[in-house]
């Protein structure tokens, strides 16, 4: 089992920043991915950004050029600098750890955390 524990959500004004935290802990593998992903009322759950342990890196389109996810393995902790904000960013931000096994993937999830961004 992972643990993700996650941080700094908040109301901010449109064009301001945040950074949000996550810490995984439990049986982590050395190979995993983590992100984060956001659902907004009313709207499916979609994929924010993401960091594989190696460093690759994937983000929304919505979101590239404002958004910058990092990672540090040491800590098993990722992050997401949030640039820009707009209105519609607000939404429940979700972290996320999962690891491939055999061609079976395996995910565990945060209980989110709030962004809201006003006009």
């Amino acid at each position: 089992q992972v643990q993700l524990v996650e941080s700094g959500g908040g109301l901010v004004q449109a064009g301001g920043s945040l950074r949000l935290s996550c810490a995984a802990s439990g049986s982590i593998l050395s190979i995993n991915a983590m992100g984060w992903y956001r659902q907004a009322p009313g709207k499916q759950r979609e994929l924010v950004a993401t960091i594989t342990s190696g460093g690759r890196r994937n983000y929304a389109d919505s979101v590239k050029g404002r958004f910058t996810i990092s990672r540090d393995n040491a800590k098993n902790t990722v992050y997401l600098q949030m640039n820009s904000l707009k209105p519609e960013d607000t939404a429940v931000y979700l972290c996320n750890y999962n690891t491939e096994r055999l061609l079976r993937r395996t995910d565990f999830w945060g209980q989110g955390t709030q962004v809201t961004v006003s006009s």
